[in-house]
């Protein structure tokens, strides 16, 4: 049975990554500040990963209760640009990143998978995207000091993998997560799709987020790659290309773009992950996929 440590093992993504690697037969051991939900398996340690000397224990063995693991899906982090000052988010987000990079290199773990975001994209999207369905060929475009820690992350994965060629560190660029419980918001976006319009209506549900985290686990790719991650679909009922003509115009349609197809592109995650997103907010909220 492989060990994985789970950071942000308590938040929305992490409760779900965990049920699923659970359920696949791994063992976890979950860490965050905040004590787990009810039920939820694996042991539970509480750390500060901006203290590179807790994160090794981690990644080594705490105490009698485990020695090693094989890889580590870190989490953890200031989930939003607002929530803290700009300042705060920094440095609390990259510090803790390079801390579980430096902590993986220090104790031989050769598998490294954690969250960027679809932030580096250019959210808010208030300047068009260069191309629709955006995706990884593109230098990435922060605009938010949240966005430029994750553009800072990915830079420090492409050096830690470049000091290592055994190393598979994996960043998944995560568009906004859902839980089922959110999907009673999706009806009232319908009429108005400038309120979704600032990351090109995309989301992952926590499910299929929590997929994409343990074929990234299981792949056998080396070195470091980035992987857009969202849903099949869009948020809205209507046509994304009707989507992209109203609010986007001008802005370049690498190909057709059939019905509510998400403008988030996941064939690179589909071509070299294996991902296949399986939950839509149209089953959840009684809507036939227009997929």
């Amino acid at each position: 049975m492989a060990r994985v440590v789970v950071t942000g093992s308590s938040g929305k993504l992490g409760q779900a990554v965990v049920t699923d690697l659970a359920e696949h037969g791994y063992d976890v051991v979950t860490v965050d500040q905040v004590p787990p939900p009810p039920g939820q398996p694996g042991q539970f340690t509480r750390a500060d990963l901006t203290d590179l000397g807790q994160v090794v224990e981690l990644l080594t063995g705490v105490d009698d209760r485990y020695a090693g693991v094989d890889a580590v899906v870190h989490l953890a982090a200031i989930p939003a640009p607002g929530l803290r000052t700009s300042g705060a988010t920094f440095h609390n987000n990259v510090p803790s990143t390079f801390d579980v990079f430096q902590a993986a290199k220090i104790a031989g773990v050769k598998k490294v998978v954690w969250a960027s975001s679809e932030t580096v994209l250019g959210l808010p999207f208030d300047a068009p995207p260069p191309y629709v369905p955006v995706d990884e060929a593109y230098a990435v475009l922060p605009n938010s000091t949240y966005s430029l820690g994750k553009a800072v992350e990915e830079e420090m994965a492409r050096h830690f993998a470049r000091w290592d060629p055994d190393l598979s560190i994996i960043g998944l660029r995560f568009s906004n997560v859902m839980a089922l419980a959110d999907y009673a918001e999706f009806p009232s976006w319908q009429d108005d799709p400038t309120r979704r319009r600032w990351n090109l209506w995309g989301y992952i549900d926590a499910r299929d987020g929590a997929q994409a985290v343990r074929l990234a686990v299981e792949t056998e790719l080396k070195g470091f790659e980035a992987f857009v991650v969202a849903n099949a679909d869009t948020v809205m009922e209507r046509p994304s290309a009707g989507l992209v003509a109203e609010e986007f115009p001008g802005v370049e349609v690498r190909r057709p773009l059939e019905g509510t197809e998400t403008l988030l592109s996941i064939d690179k995650a589909r071509r070299l992950l294996g991902f296949e997103p399986q939950h839509s907010w149209r089953d959840a909220v009684g809507h036939a996929s227009s997929v």
